[in-house]
Protein backbone atom coordinates (compact mmCIF):
# COMPACT_ATOMS: atom_id res chain seq x y z
CA UNK A 1 0.00 0.00 0.00
CA UNK A 2 2.92 2.45 1.03
CA UNK A 3 5.12 1.62 -2.11
CA UNK A 4 1.54 2.61 -4.43
CA UNK A 5 1.02 5.54 -2.78
CA UNK A 6 4.48 6.62 -3.03
CA UNK A 7 4.78 5.81 -6.72
CA UNK A 8 1.08 7.49 -7.01
CA UNK A 9 2.50 10.79 -5.32
CA UNK A 10 5.64 10.60 -7.57
CA UNK A 11 4.47 10.17 -10.45
CA UNK A 12 0.84 11.90 -10.65
CA UNK A 13 2.43 14.84 -12.47
CA UNK A 14 4.30 13.22 -14.81
CA UNK A 15 2.09 10.93 -15.97
CA UNK A 16 -1.29 13.03 -17.53
CA UNK A 17 -3.85 10.68 -20.01
CA UNK A 18 -5.95 12.32 -22.62
CA UNK A 19 -9.22 9.77 -21.68
CA UNK A 20 -13.02 11.16 -21.34
CA UNK A 21 -13.70 14.43 -19.59
CA UNK A 22 -14.05 14.23 -16.01
CA UNK A 23 -17.15 15.79 -14.88
CA UNK A 24 -17.33 17.20 -10.58
CA UNK A 25 -20.43 18.85 -10.09
CA UNK A 26 -21.53 19.42 -5.93
CA UNK A 27 -25.08 17.86 -4.85
CA UNK A 28 -26.68 20.22 -3.70
CA UNK A 29 -25.69 22.63 -6.72
CA UNK A 30 -25.98 25.37 -4.21
CA UNK A 31 -25.34 24.72 -0.88
CA UNK A 32 -25.83 26.39 2.25
CA UNK A 33 -23.62 26.65 5.38
CA UNK A 34 -23.86 23.74 7.35
CA UNK A 35 -25.18 21.31 4.67
CA UNK A 36 -23.26 18.09 3.70
CA UNK A 37 -22.47 18.42 0.37
CA UNK A 38 -21.07 15.51 -2.24
CA UNK A 39 -18.78 16.29 -5.03
CA UNK A 40 -19.96 13.85 -7.28
CA UNK A 41 -17.99 12.74 -10.19
CA UNK A 42 -18.67 11.90 -14.00
CA UNK A 43 -16.80 10.07 -16.46
CA UNK A 44 -14.24 7.86 -15.01
CA UNK A 45 -12.85 5.17 -16.98
CA UNK A 46 -11.19 2.25 -16.96
CA UNK A 47 -10.02 0.29 -14.18
CA UNK A 48 -8.39 2.51 -11.40
CA UNK A 49 -6.16 2.06 -8.42
CA UNK A 50 -5.98 5.44 -6.08
CA UNK A 51 -7.98 8.99 -6.26
CA UNK A 52 -6.23 12.18 -4.88
CA UNK A 53 -8.49 14.84 -4.23
CA UNK A 54 -6.92 18.95 -4.36
CA UNK A 55 -8.81 21.66 -2.86
CA UNK A 56 -7.08 24.63 -4.58
CA UNK A 57 -5.93 25.83 -8.32
CA UNK A 58 -3.20 23.28 -8.96
CA UNK A 59 -2.02 19.85 -8.21
CA UNK A 60 -0.04 21.34 -5.44
CA UNK A 61 0.76 18.67 -2.16
CA UNK A 62 -0.18 21.78 0.12
CA UNK A 63 -3.94 21.52 -1.48
CA UNK A 64 -3.46 17.88 -1.12
CA UNK A 65 -7.15 17.16 0.95
CA UNK A 66 -6.73 13.40 0.62
CA UNK A 67 -5.29 10.14 -1.51
CA UNK A 68 -7.57 6.80 -1.69
CA UNK A 69 -6.48 3.79 -2.70
CA UNK A 70 -9.45 1.88 -4.38
CA UNK A 71 -8.37 -1.83 -3.63
CA UNK A 72 -8.01 -1.96 0.05
CA UNK A 73 -10.79 1.26 0.77
CA UNK A 74 -7.74 2.92 2.78
CA UNK A 75 -7.40 7.13 3.02
CA UNK A 76 -5.15 9.28 4.00
CA UNK A 77 -5.74 12.78 4.92
CA UNK A 78 -3.73 15.16 3.00
CA UNK A 79 -2.54 19.33 4.38
CA UNK A 80 -5.73 20.56 2.95
CA UNK A 81 -8.31 17.97 5.27
CA UNK A 82 -10.31 20.23 7.72
CA UNK A 83 -11.77 16.67 8.85
CA UNK A 84 -15.35 17.03 7.30
CA UNK A 85 -13.85 15.43 3.83
CA UNK A 86 -14.03 11.63 2.76
CA UNK A 87 -13.59 10.38 -0.84
CA UNK A 88 -15.95 8.15 -1.56
CA UNK A 89 -15.11 4.68 -3.21
CA UNK A 90 -16.71 5.62 -6.39
CA UNK A 91 -14.31 8.90 -6.33
CA UNK A 92 -16.38 11.13 -4.94
CA UNK A 93 -16.08 13.50 -2.43
CA UNK A 94 -18.54 13.54 0.66
CA UNK A 95 -17.90 17.01 3.27
CA UNK A 96 -19.93 17.35 6.40
CA UNK A 97 -21.44 20.43 7.50
CA UNK A 98 -19.92 22.49 4.70
CA UNK A 99 -18.53 25.79 5.67
CA UNK A 100 -18.05 28.93 3.53
CA UNK A 101 -14.55 28.23 3.42
CA UNK A 102 -14.84 25.05 1.17
CA UNK A 103 -15.87 27.23 -1.80
CA UNK A 104 -13.43 27.00 -4.20
CA UNK A 105 -11.83 24.64 -7.46
CA UNK A 106 -11.60 21.29 -6.23
CA UNK A 107 -9.36 19.03 -8.91
CA UNK A 108 -9.80 15.00 -8.53
CA UNK A 109 -6.81 13.36 -10.29
CA UNK A 110 -7.39 9.78 -10.61
CA UNK A 111 -4.41 6.78 -11.32
CA UNK A 112 -4.95 3.66 -13.48
CA UNK A 113 -3.13 0.45 -13.73
CA UNK A 114 -0.94 1.45 -16.56
CA UNK A 115 -0.07 4.18 -13.86
CA UNK A 116 -1.47 6.81 -16.46
CA UNK A 117 -3.18 10.07 -14.22
CA UNK A 118 -6.40 11.83 -15.48
CA UNK A 119 -7.67 14.85 -13.86
CA UNK A 120 -11.06 16.93 -13.52
CA UNK A 121 -11.99 20.43 -12.34
CA UNK A 122 -14.87 21.65 -10.36
CA UNK A 123 -15.89 24.41 -8.44
CA UNK A 124 -18.25 24.63 -5.34
CA UNK A 125 -19.51 27.62 -3.64
CA UNK A 126 -21.08 27.56 -0.35
CA UNK A 127 -23.53 29.99 0.97
CA UNK A 128 -23.58 31.29 3.95
CA UNK A 129 -26.52 31.76 6.49
CA UNK A 130 -26.87 36.00 5.72
CA UNK A 131 -26.57 38.21 9.19
CA UNK A 132 -29.11 40.73 9.46
CA UNK A 133 -27.16 43.88 7.59
CA UNK A 134 -27.34 47.50 9.39
CA UNK A 135 -27.84 50.88 7.10
CA UNK A 136 -25.59 53.39 8.82
CA UNK A 137 -26.68 56.99 8.10
CA UNK A 138 -24.62 60.11 8.01
CA UNK A 139 -27.30 62.11 9.50
CA UNK A 140 -31.37 61.51 9.56
CA UNK A 141 -32.68 64.58 9.64
CA UNK A 142 -31.51 66.96 6.45
CA UNK A 143 -32.14 70.70 5.20
CA UNK A 144 -34.03 69.83 1.46
CA UNK A 145 -31.98 71.10 -1.25
CA UNK A 146 -29.02 71.96 1.03
CA UNK A 147 -27.44 68.69 2.52
CA UNK A 148 -26.06 65.22 1.35
CA UNK A 149 -27.47 61.90 2.42
CA UNK A 150 -24.88 59.23 2.70
CA UNK A 151 -26.48 55.73 3.58
CA UNK A 152 -24.09 52.50 3.78
CA UNK A 153 -25.53 48.88 4.32
CA UNK A 154 -23.02 47.36 6.54
CA UNK A 155 -22.87 43.97 6.12
CA UNK A 156 -19.67 41.03 6.88
CA UNK A 157 -21.12 38.72 4.80
CA UNK A 158 -20.03 39.42 0.44
CA UNK A 159 -23.50 38.90 -0.19
CA UNK A 160 -25.26 41.06 -3.21
CA UNK A 161 -27.14 44.01 -2.15
CA UNK A 162 -30.35 45.93 -3.08
CA UNK A 163 -32.33 48.66 -1.24
CA UNK A 164 -36.11 49.57 -0.16
CA UNK A 165 -37.61 53.00 0.46
CA UNK A 166 -40.80 52.97 2.42
CA UNK A 167 -40.59 49.07 2.19
CA UNK A 168 -40.97 49.05 -1.62
CA UNK A 169 -37.67 48.53 -4.06
CA UNK A 170 -35.90 51.75 -4.67
CA UNK A 171 -36.75 53.95 -7.47
CA UNK A 172 -34.70 53.80 -10.47
CA UNK A 173 -34.16 57.79 -9.66
CA UNK A 174 -32.61 56.89 -5.90
CA UNK A 175 -30.65 53.65 -7.45
CA UNK A 176 -28.73 56.13 -9.65
CA UNK A 177 -27.32 57.50 -6.69
CA UNK A 178 -25.23 53.73 -5.78
CA UNK A 179 -21.81 53.13 -5.88
CA UNK A 180 -20.68 50.22 -8.36
CA UNK A 181 -20.90 47.49 -5.12
CA UNK A 182 -24.59 48.78 -4.65
CA UNK A 183 -23.22 49.44 -0.56
CA UNK A 184 -23.31 53.24 -0.63
CA UNK A 185 -26.67 55.26 -1.41
CA UNK A 186 -25.45 59.12 -1.99
CA UNK A 187 -28.37 61.84 -2.58
CA UNK A 188 -26.94 65.40 -3.54
CA UNK A 189 -29.26 68.22 -2.38
CA UNK A 190 -31.86 65.82 -0.75
CA UNK A 191 -35.82 66.47 -1.71
CA UNK A 192 -38.65 66.30 0.91
CA UNK A 193 -40.30 63.04 -1.43
CA UNK A 194 -37.18 60.75 -0.20
CA UNK A 195 -38.09 61.07 3.03
CA UNK A 196 -38.77 58.00 4.25
CA UNK A 197 -38.26 54.42 5.75
CA UNK A 198 -34.90 53.03 4.14
CA UNK A 199 -33.81 49.54 4.27
CA UNK A 200 -31.03 47.42 2.69
CA UNK A 201 -31.45 43.88 2.31
CA UNK A 202 -27.92 40.87 1.73
CA UNK A 203 -28.97 38.09 -0.22
CA UNK A 204 -27.39 35.07 -2.35
CA UNK A 205 -29.14 31.93 -3.94
CA UNK A 206 -29.63 30.47 -0.36
CA UNK A 207 -30.37 33.44 2.43
CA UNK A 208 -31.71 36.65 2.40
CA UNK A 209 -31.96 39.08 5.19
CA UNK A 210 -33.13 42.81 5.68
CA UNK A 211 -32.43 45.30 7.65
CA UNK A 212 -34.77 47.61 10.25
CA UNK A 213 -35.47 50.61 8.75
CA UNK A 214 -33.89 53.84 9.22
CA UNK A 215 -36.35 56.83 8.60
CA UNK A 216 -35.23 59.92 6.72
CA UNK A 217 -36.57 63.48 7.68
CA UNK A 218 -36.24 66.27 5.11
CA UNK A 219 -37.04 69.87 6.78
CA UNK A 220 -38.21 72.23 4.37
CA UNK A 221 -40.37 75.14 4.40
CA UNK A 222 -42.14 77.82 5.57
CA UNK A 223 -43.84 77.63 2.14
CA UNK A 224 -47.28 78.66 0.92
CA UNK A 225 -47.85 80.77 4.35
CA UNK A 226 -51.71 81.69 4.31
CA UNK A 227 -53.97 83.17 7.30
CA UNK A 228 -57.03 81.31 7.31
CA UNK A 229 -60.77 82.16 8.69
CA UNK A 230 -63.43 79.54 8.63
CA UNK A 231 -60.84 77.13 6.93
CA UNK A 232 -61.40 79.51 3.77
CA UNK A 233 -58.19 81.18 2.60
CA UNK A 234 -57.76 84.88 2.35
CA UNK A 235 -54.11 85.74 2.20
CA UNK A 236 -53.87 89.09 0.14
CA UNK A 237 -58.08 89.81 1.02
CA UNK A 238 -60.34 91.82 3.71
CA UNK A 239 -62.24 90.49 5.66
CA UNK A 240 -65.53 92.20 6.58
CA UNK A 241 -66.67 91.23 10.15
CA UNK A 242 -69.69 92.26 12.41
CA UNK A 243 -69.31 94.98 15.61
CA UNK A 244 -69.06 93.06 18.45
CA UNK A 245 -68.13 89.73 16.95
CA UNK A 246 -65.37 87.50 17.60
CA UNK A 247 -62.74 86.56 14.43
CA UNK A 248 -59.87 83.67 14.57
CA UNK A 249 -57.38 83.87 12.16
CA UNK A 250 -55.22 80.99 11.61
CA UNK A 251 -51.94 80.64 9.97
CA UNK A 252 -51.02 77.87 7.62
CA UNK A 253 -47.79 76.71 6.11
CA UNK A 254 -46.22 73.86 4.36
CA UNK A 255 -43.30 73.38 6.61
CA UNK A 256 -41.72 70.56 8.46
CA UNK A 257 -40.72 70.81 11.27
CA UNK A 258 -44.13 72.85 12.16
CA UNK A 259 -43.29 76.93 12.11
CA UNK A 260 -42.95 79.26 14.97
CA UNK A 261 -45.38 82.14 14.24
CA UNK A 262 -45.22 85.70 15.01
CA UNK A 263 -48.56 87.85 15.01
CA UNK A 264 -48.46 91.65 13.82
CA UNK A 265 -50.80 94.14 13.70
CA UNK A 266 -50.65 96.78 11.50
CA UNK A 267 -46.73 96.46 11.83
CA UNK A 268 -46.51 96.19 14.96
CA UNK A 269 -45.49 92.23 17.13
CA UNK A 270 -48.14 91.05 19.00
CA UNK A 271 -47.54 88.73 22.12
CA UNK A 272 -49.02 85.51 20.94
CA UNK A 273 -46.34 82.48 19.26
CA UNK A 274 -49.22 80.40 17.95
CA UNK A 275 -50.88 79.44 14.92
CA UNK A 276 -53.83 81.13 15.14
CA UNK A 277 -55.30 84.77 16.83
CA UNK A 278 -58.78 85.34 18.35
CA UNK A 279 -60.29 88.89 18.25
CA UNK A 280 -62.74 88.66 20.68
CA UNK A 281 -65.38 91.50 20.15
CA UNK A 282 -64.78 93.22 16.69
CA UNK A 283 -64.46 97.37 17.48
CA UNK A 284 -63.14 99.88 14.98
CA UNK A 285 -60.00 100.21 16.90
CA UNK A 286 -58.93 96.45 15.55
CA UNK A 287 -59.40 96.99 12.17
CA UNK A 288 -56.23 97.21 10.10
CA UNK A 289 -53.71 94.91 8.97
CA UNK A 290 -52.81 91.23 10.63
CA UNK A 291 -49.75 89.46 9.12
CA UNK A 292 -48.34 86.21 10.24
CA UNK A 293 -44.52 85.43 10.00
CA UNK A 294 -43.80 81.74 10.01
CA UNK A 295 -40.73 80.94 10.60
CA UNK A 296 -38.78 77.40 10.45
CA UNK A 297 -35.75 76.46 13.31
CA UNK A 298 -33.89 74.22 10.75
CA UNK A 299 -33.84 75.49 7.79
CA UNK A 300 -33.96 79.15 8.74
CA UNK A 301 -36.16 80.61 6.24
CA UNK A 302 -39.50 82.61 6.71
CA UNK A 303 -42.51 83.67 5.48
CA UNK A 304 -45.33 85.66 6.35
CA UNK A 305 -48.73 86.52 4.84
CA UNK A 306 -51.19 89.69 5.82
CA UNK A 307 -55.02 90.33 5.70
CA UNK A 308 -56.91 93.36 6.27
CA UNK A 309 -59.54 93.31 8.46
CA UNK A 310 -62.36 95.91 8.86
CA UNK A 311 -66.29 96.17 10.33
CA UNK A 312 -68.93 95.68 7.26
CA UNK A 313 -70.63 97.82 6.12
CA UNK A 314 -73.69 97.26 7.97
CA UNK A 315 -72.01 97.68 11.15
CA UNK A 316 -71.12 100.85 10.74
CA UNK A 317 -74.64 102.15 11.48
CA UNK A 318 -74.66 104.23 14.93
CA UNK A 319 -76.98 102.70 17.68
CA UNK A 320 -77.16 103.74 21.28
CA UNK A 321 -77.89 101.75 24.37
CA UNK A 322 -78.37 102.67 27.77
CA UNK A 323 -76.62 101.36 30.65
CA UNK A 324 -78.20 100.70 32.60
CA UNK A 325 -81.17 100.20 30.42
CA UNK A 326 -83.86 101.36 33.03
CA UNK A 327 -82.02 103.12 35.15
CA UNK A 328 -84.06 104.82 38.76
CA UNK A 329 -83.73 108.25 39.77
CA UNK A 330 -80.50 108.92 41.86
CA UNK A 331 -78.31 106.77 39.67
CA UNK A 332 -76.02 107.64 36.94
CA UNK A 333 -76.73 105.95 33.32
CA UNK A 334 -74.65 106.25 30.30
CA UNK A 335 -75.90 106.48 26.48
CA UNK A 336 -73.05 104.30 25.28
CA UNK A 337 -72.67 104.55 21.48
CA UNK A 338 -71.94 102.15 19.39
CA UNK A 339 -70.56 102.53 15.44
CA UNK A 340 -69.69 105.87 15.84
CA UNK A 341 -67.73 107.06 12.75
CA UNK A 342 -63.87 106.80 12.71
CA UNK A 343 -63.25 109.67 10.78
CA UNK A 344 -65.06 111.92 13.57
CA UNK A 345 -64.99 116.06 12.96
CA UNK A 346 -67.77 117.12 15.48
CA UNK A 347 -70.63 115.54 17.97
CA UNK A 348 -73.35 117.17 19.82
CA UNK A 349 -75.72 116.02 21.97
CA UNK A 350 -79.56 117.58 22.63
CA UNK A 351 -82.19 117.10 25.20
CA UNK A 352 -84.79 116.86 22.85
CA UNK A 353 -84.58 117.10 19.06
CA UNK A 354 -81.47 118.36 17.03
CA UNK A 355 -83.77 121.34 15.53
CA UNK A 356 -83.72 123.36 18.34
CA UNK A 357 -80.11 124.83 19.18
CA UNK A 358 -81.54 125.89 22.98
CA UNK A 359 -81.56 121.91 23.87
CA UNK A 360 -78.23 121.53 23.35
CA UNK A 361 -76.55 119.89 25.97
CA UNK A 362 -72.57 119.48 24.78
CA UNK A 363 -70.57 118.92 22.06
CA UNK A 364 -66.72 118.22 21.68
CA UNK A 365 -65.32 119.65 18.60
CA UNK A 366 -61.93 118.14 18.03
CA UNK A 367 -61.55 116.92 21.40
CA UNK A 368 -62.66 120.20 23.63
CA UNK A 369 -65.58 120.11 25.74
CA UNK A 370 -68.16 123.18 25.01
CA UNK A 371 -71.28 122.96 27.42
CA UNK A 372 -74.53 124.21 25.90
CA UNK A 373 -77.85 126.32 26.86
CA UNK A 374 -79.21 123.05 28.09
CA UNK A 375 -76.33 121.56 30.32
CA UNK A 376 -77.42 121.20 33.66
CA UNK A 377 -73.49 120.66 35.33
CA UNK A 378 -74.52 116.95 35.90
CA UNK A 379 -73.60 115.65 31.80
CA UNK A 380 -70.30 114.68 30.63
CA UNK A 381 -68.95 113.16 26.81
CA UNK A 382 -66.98 111.12 26.08
CA UNK A 383 -64.58 110.61 22.89
CA UNK A 384 -66.47 108.22 21.43
CA UNK A 385 -69.80 110.31 21.80
CA UNK A 386 -71.08 108.33 24.79
CA UNK A 387 -72.72 110.81 26.77
CA UNK A 388 -72.88 110.32 31.39
CA UNK A 389 -75.90 111.74 33.06
CA UNK A 390 -75.46 111.75 36.83
CA UNK A 391 -78.03 111.24 39.75
CA UNK A 392 -80.96 110.84 37.61
CA UNK A 393 -84.09 112.69 38.36
CA UNK A 394 -87.80 111.85 36.85
CA UNK A 395 -87.31 115.30 34.24
CA UNK A 396 -83.95 113.53 32.86
CA UNK A 397 -86.39 110.63 31.41
CA UNK A 398 -87.64 111.80 27.41
CA UNK A 399 -85.53 111.86 24.41
CA UNK A 400 -81.68 112.34 23.92
CA UNK A 401 -80.43 113.06 20.33
CA UNK A 402 -76.61 112.51 18.83
CA UNK A 403 -75.63 114.31 15.58
CA UNK A 404 -72.26 113.58 14.07
CA UNK A 405 -70.15 115.30 11.77
CA UNK A 406 -67.11 113.39 9.90
CA UNK A 407 -64.27 114.79 7.96
CA UNK A 408 -65.68 114.43 4.80
CA UNK A 409 -68.64 116.65 6.32
CA UNK A 410 -71.14 113.51 6.52
CA UNK A 411 -73.74 114.22 9.17
CA UNK A 412 -75.76 111.57 10.89
CA UNK A 413 -78.52 112.19 13.68
CA UNK A 414 -79.51 109.32 16.14
CA UNK A 415 -81.89 109.48 18.52
CA UNK A 416 -82.97 107.33 21.81
CA UNK A 417 -85.31 107.49 24.36
CA UNK A 418 -84.34 107.28 28.33
CA UNK A 419 -86.48 105.94 30.92
CA UNK A 420 -86.18 106.87 34.38
CA UNK A 421 -88.27 104.82 36.70
CA UNK A 422 -89.03 106.44 40.35
CA UNK A 423 -87.35 105.45 43.29
CA UNK A 424 -89.73 102.81 45.15
CA UNK A 425 -90.40 103.80 48.73
CA UNK A 426 -88.45 101.34 50.89
CA UNK A 427 -84.94 102.43 49.45
CA UNK A 428 -85.67 106.35 48.92
CA UNK A 429 -83.14 106.66 51.96
CA UNK A 430 -80.76 104.03 50.52
CA UNK A 431 -80.41 106.16 47.20
CA UNK A 432 -79.20 109.45 49.68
Amino acid sequence: MVLIRSRWLLLSAAFLSAGAEIIITPEPAQPAEGDNVTLAVQGLSGELLAYNWYAGPTLSLSYLVASYIVSTGDETPGPAHTGREAVRPDGGLDIQGALPGHSGTYILQTLNRQFQTEVGYGHMQVYEMLAQPVVVANSTALVERRDTLHLTCSSPSPAEVRWFFNGDALPIAVRLGLSPDGRVLTRHGIRREEAGAYQCEVWNPVSVSRSEPVNLTVYFGPERVAILQDSTTRTGCTIKVDFNTSLTLWCAARSCPEPEYVWAFNGRALKNDQDHLNISSMTAAQEGTYTCIAKNPKTLLSGSASVVVKLSAATVVMTIVPVPTRPMEGQDVTLTVQGYPKDLLVYAWYRGPASEPNRLLSQLPSGNWIAGPAHTGREVGFPNCSLLVQKLNLTDAGRYTLKTVTLQGKTETLEVELQVSPVPLGLSGLLD
